[in-house]
């Protein structure tokens, strides 16, 4: 079948719009030339695709389902002629991202980055805060702490601040922080956070014993597991409160540092870098802004 790309054009204004006198301002063309169009495309399918009233149109059954093919088809031809219009040679950027940021805040974001910026070679290595930019040959690197590494251009990303989280059976026992001390209390290798959090709260910390864990991933899954309380990043984890797998059942939280994108001082930034540098900000502003 000739694919009557002028007609599925007029038909994608028509179905936004629900309005032919719009729908050509938006197609710069005349209202007749997308009432004929229509006319055409109809003609084609042997269907109707709109119903004409008074003051507008309405989609038919087979217009509706009509609708999300042919915007998801411009869709993806608009961002293929993008790519091959950006003339840019590809850049590839190395960066180094601890693995609690990676999971909770870069991955399901990394899609938009990727669509605008296709012209950056993102290569992704996960850490667990132990960084040796140099050495490891990485473009730049996001780590968590206080932004004072020797060598290094730091500039904040987000906040996150530990609050006490687990799996909803625990969370149902725990009402005030002086309940914590007849539950597991699951440590990270970040020696302290437990006890600062109760002296934040002005209460005794009880004894800690038990597994150390090296990973706030690893650590979220066993207090999602219902092995114990944990101490996490509240807005890196919003997906498993979302789907009840973690709990906060306390308010009280500890500030023990932010996330960071760092650098050597001594290395020019590329423009691949420029670029994701910016993106993360104006990113991590937003969410900033909207919390």
């Amino acid at each position: 079948m000739h694919l009557p790309l002028n007609a599925l054009r007029a038909f994608d204004a028509a179905a936004r719009h629900l309005n032919l006198t719009r729908a050509a301002l938006e197609l710069h063309v005349t209202q007749a030339a997308i009432s004929q169009h229509i006319r055409q495309l109809e003609d084609l399918l042997g269907k109707p695709l709109f119903r004409r009233l008074p003051r507008g149109l309405a989609l038919t059954d087979e217009g509706m389902a009509l609708v999300p093919v042919v915007a998801q088809a411009f869709g993806n031809l608009s961002r293929a002629l993008a790519q091959v219009q950006d003339r840019r040679p590809h850049e590839v950027l190395s960066v180094g991202v601890v693995g609690t940021f990676a999971v909770g805040w870069l991955l399901p974001r990394l899609r938009a980055f990727q669509e605008a910026h296709a012209f950056v070679d993102l290569r992704l290595f996960t850490h667990n805060n132990r960084v040796d930019l140099a050495g490891e040959g990485w473009d730049c690197a996001i780590r968590f702490g206080d932004g004072a590494w020797h060598g290094t251009a730091a500039r904040q990303l987000l906040q996150a601040p530990l609050t006490p989280m687990c799996a909803p059976a625990i969370a149902a026992r725990l009402q005030q922080p002086a309940d914590l001390a007849h539950e597991t209390l699951l440590r990270s290798y970040r020696a302290g956070e437990w006890e600062q959090w109760f002296a934040h709260t002005k209460q005794a910390c009880p004894s800690l014993r038990g597994t150390v864990f090296d990973s706030s991933l690893t650590l979220a899954e066993a207090a999602a597991q219902g092995l114990g309380v944990a101490l996490l990043p509240l807005r890196l984890f919003s997906r498993d409160l979302q789907a009840g797998r973690l709990v906060a059942p306390l308010a009280q939280t500890l500030d023990t540092g932010s996330y960071w994108l760092t650098q050597l001082k001594s290395r020019s930034p590329s423009v691949a870098m420029q670029t994701f540098e910016h993106w993360l900000l104006e990113q991590c502003g937003q969410e900033q802004h909207s919390a």
